[in-house]
């Protein structure tokens, strides 16, 4: 049983990381390259962060809610764990303090 746990913790602490990192991109250089330097016409390749954020967090949301199911954690720690995927840096606090408690 110990098996199938840590891998769902370590699924989880990359998505986590993977998401966060993404969204700290997609906030501090796509947003500003979008709305203040309106570069998006002439930097195509920017268009794949938000695309990227979208795919990441869809996985991130099932990898938390895989993690919550089997830790049988309660449903609004669940959902805070959900929620912090949208916040900046809020997914790197989670994902530490979920490791420190169930590894």
């Amino acid at each position: 049983m110990s098996q199938p746990s840590t891998a769902a913790l370590t699924r989880f602490r990359l998505m986590a990381i993977i998401c966060g990192v993404n969204l700290l991109l997609l906030i501090f250089g796509y947003m500003p390259a979008k709305y203040l330097f309106e570069a998006i016409d002439s930097n195509q390749w920017l268009i794949a962060i938000p695309i990227a954020h979208g795919y990441f967090y869809i996985v991130y949301i099932l990898t938390a809610l895989q993690i919550g199911v089997q830790k049988r954690m309660s449903l609004p720690v669940i959902l805070a764990l959900i929620a912090a995927g949208t916040l900046p840096f809020a997914s790197f606090i989670a994902e530490r303090r979920i490791v420190k408690r169930y590894s």
